[in-house]
């Protein structure tokens, strides 16, 4: 205890005496006093031994690793390897210096002991690896029980189970894995069916821990399991999970906790069960979550005909007819295997959803086969590719980004914010929301696409499709799909113009539903329950233009400030540089709020910002919404809010003797520009906008 390592050849000595008790004393004693000075006399001591298994083995193996421990680890590695090709016979003694040791080969070297070695290797292997930390030895230990007899098995599970639990890894990651541990107990009949009971009782344990959608439907299906303590821990596990999201309802889980409470046999069911009902008559009552797919048959999917806009030309006999030779190539092509819907084709096709969708969140788990070459897959939304699925070690078609990202966008985003793909082979989770043409995509936990305007491929003149298929993508290499659950989101209805707008020759610049017609800072202004909405969380600041430009026109809009909001509608102006300056600028502004008393009129709300000033007391409280009118015809311009003219003027006269604000203004001689809302870091809302040009 005292580390004197000045004394280590004693405690070495004693090590070797032929008194067990001196022996072990001193074996234990060995970590406290070795320095890598002792290595030599530590590898005697070790290989002294006839296996791992000997009684003092684990400490003198322990002590051969805390002497290395000031050493790197590329010359712990290259020591260890010395002594293992030295002594062939005796290596596997060193299985459990390596875990220890924090060699990055050690899980290789000891799983190879473990296929290769004498049956006294063997086990040494096995026991070294039982302590190697770490995800790497946890799928090892998750193949040996898959394939082993029971005494490897068990322990291997058992082991896994932990290393699961206990990792650092997202809580869809750990279901994922815990999954996997549930498969094996379900495909091993080493494992005697009371210990599997046992297991499997612990999984969803740990599932329950960890408390998300794919865990409540995996839970979910251990409801009518033979087996009490299992059905208790998945009732558990249902209950809990449900009754912490109230995002999770609709009909599969209000089916899941209804069953769950009948199998609830604890002293505290009455009590869980007033719980559930109580959680149940709070949600929803309409929509929800429901299965795409039943895990038996390809019911409720069809083959892929051509692309939406092809589709929609076609007549119906037409349709049906390439419909019919579609479905027997999907046949062909897609299998129920186990639960899972698995691609087995060789060329490239989709099975598409026969039921069309608006707005929509769904999950699905789906992995890349291991064998398959160039893996490649994704999920078509609305008809639509894609949100991307394939083998990032694919670096030559630039897959090291990751899977999930909107892969066919060329003016937003295409690339997902982060790689968050488990191992080709391993199973990964989507959660994929999207409103409008906005997408949200989750991948094992991670948000990899935060609110991203998915583009129509198939024409991008156009908005993407309101109303289409959801399809599962298949690139020619086998690709395999599980758990899909989708809820339908509450519609937005487009905005409409009214008889007498359209008699007028307005048109609406957006319709509540997609911000097809807008460029710019599309990450930040958001579509939203009918409204392009700017939040100041997402950065708050950045300007969104029309695509188009406009010169002479009359403007309508509503808007809705929040306390001290300060945004402005640029015009005539630019893409790039200060609209107020480089076009014009109507100013956006709660300027009854106090931190705005000092202003100057050509601030105040629907000023031409720095030429001419607003009446000022026109405003609706805040939080109300607001209507404005812009006019402008050649150098003339009129501001109408909420039925009172706030300014007038004329743009030339106002400025041929210098602006208000004293600065240099080369936008107003602008003849045309973008319409665009200007950022200032503020909470604000746009809706019901729409145009007439002015000839």
């Amino acid at each position: 205890r005292r580390g004197a390592t000045s004394r280590a050849g004693v405690v070495l000595k004693a090590a070797g005496d032929l008194n067990p008790t001196v022996a072990k004393a001193a074996s234990d004693a060995l970590a406290g006093v070795v320095t890598d000075k002792d290595l030599p006399a530590l590898y005697s001591l070790l290989e002294g031994m006839s296996s791992a298994s000997d009684a003092n083995a684990a400490a003198v193996q322990h002590a051969v690793a805390v002497a290395m421990k000031n050493m790197p680890v590329s010359d712990k590695a290259a020591a260890i390897a010395s002594r293992m090709k030295t002594n062939e016979s005796k290596k596997s003694l060193y299985y459990s210096v390596l875990a220890e040791a924090g060699v990055p080969e050690a899980v290789d070297i000891i799983s190879e002991g473990f296929s290769d070695g004498t049956p006294s290797q063997k086990d040494d292997a096995f026991r070294a690896l039982l302590n190697v930390q770490g995800m790497a030895a946890a799928d090892r230990l998750l193949g040996i029980a898959s394939g082993s007899e029971a005494r490897y098995a068990v322990d291997a599970l058992g082991r896994y189970i932990e290393l699961a639990a206990q990792s650092g890894a997202t809580a869809e990651n750990k279901v994922l894995m815990l999954s996997g541990a549930l498969d094996v107990l379900a495909s091993n009949p080493a494992i005697g069916p009371e210990m599997a009971a046992r297991l499997r009782a612990i999984v969803l344990g740990k599932v329950e821990q960890n408390k998300t959608f794919q865990g409540l439907i995996l839970a979910g299906r251990y409801l009518d399991d033979p087996d009490g303590a299992v059905r208790q821990a998945a009732a558990m596990a249902v209950q809990n999970t449900a009754l912490a999201h109230t995002e999770y309802y609709g009909p599969v889980v209000e089916n899941l906790l209804k069953k769950a409470c009948d199998a609830d046999q604890s002293a505290d069911s009455g009590y869980h069960r007033e719980a559930v009902n109580k959680h149940l008559a709070s949600l929803p009552k309409n929509g929800g979550y429901v299965s795409m797919f039943n895990g038996k048959d390809l019911s409720g999917w069809k083959g892929l005909v051509e692309d939406p806009i092809a589709r929609a030309k076609m007549k119906p006999a037409e349709l049906a007819k390439k419909q019919a030779v579609s479905d027997e190539a999907m046949h062909r092509d897609w299998k129920v295997d186990n639960g899972m819907l698995v691609y087995v084709g060789q060329g490239f096709d989709n099975i598409c959803t026969e039921k069309l969708y608006r707005d929509f969140e769904m999950y699905v788990d789906w992995k890349l086969d291991a064998e398959g070459q160039e893996g490649d897959a994704g999920i078509y939304l609305r008809g639509t590719p894609q949100v991307q699925i394939w083998d990032t070690s694919r670096r030559n078609v630039g897959a090291e980004v990751g899977s999930g990202g909107l892969y066919n966008n060329t003016e937003n985003p295409s690339k997902p914010t982060s790689v968050a793909d488990n191992k080709l082979g391993d199973w990964n989770t989507f959660y994929i929301k999207m409103v409008g043409d906005r997408v949200t995509v989750v991948l094992n936990g991670q948000k990899v696409v935060d609110n991203v305007m998915l583009e129509n491929f198939w024409d991008r003149s156009q908005p993407i499709f309101p109303i289409e298929q959801i399809e599962l993508q298949a690139h020619g290499t086998k690709v395999y799909f599980r758990n899909l659950y989708i809820n339908e989101l509450p519609q937005i209805e487009p905005t409409k113009l009214s008889a007498e707008e359209q008699k007028e020759g307005f048109r609406l610049l957006y319709d509540g539903t997609n911000m097809h017609g807008w460029i710019g800072n599309t990450r930040d202004y958001v579509s939203e329950n009918g409204a392009i909405a700017l939040y100041p969380g997402n950065g708050g600041g950045g300007n969104l233009y029309t695509k188009e430009e406009f010169g002479d026109f009359v403007l309508r809009f509503e808007f809705q400030l929040t306390e001290g909001a300060n945004n402005g509608i640029g015009i005539r102006t630019p893409l790039e540089g200060d609209a107020a300056y480089v076009g014009m600028e109507i100013q956006v502004l709660d300027n009854e709020a106090p931190i705005y008393s000092q202003l100057e009129k050509y601030q105040y709300h629907g000023s031409v910002y720095g030429v001419i000033a607003a009446k000022r007391g026109f405003l609706k409280p805040v939080g109300e919404w607001n209507t404005q009118e812009i006019w402008i015809k050649g150098d003339d311009i009129r501001v109408t809010l909420n039925g009172t003219v706030i300014t007038e003027g004329n743009i030339a006269e106002a400025s041929k003797n210098g602006t208000l604000d004293h600065r240099d203004h080369p936008g107003l001689q602008n003849k045309k520009g973008h319409i665009g809302f200007l950022g200032h870091g503020s909470e604000v809302r746009f809706r019901n906008i729409r145009i007439k040009e002015l000839k």
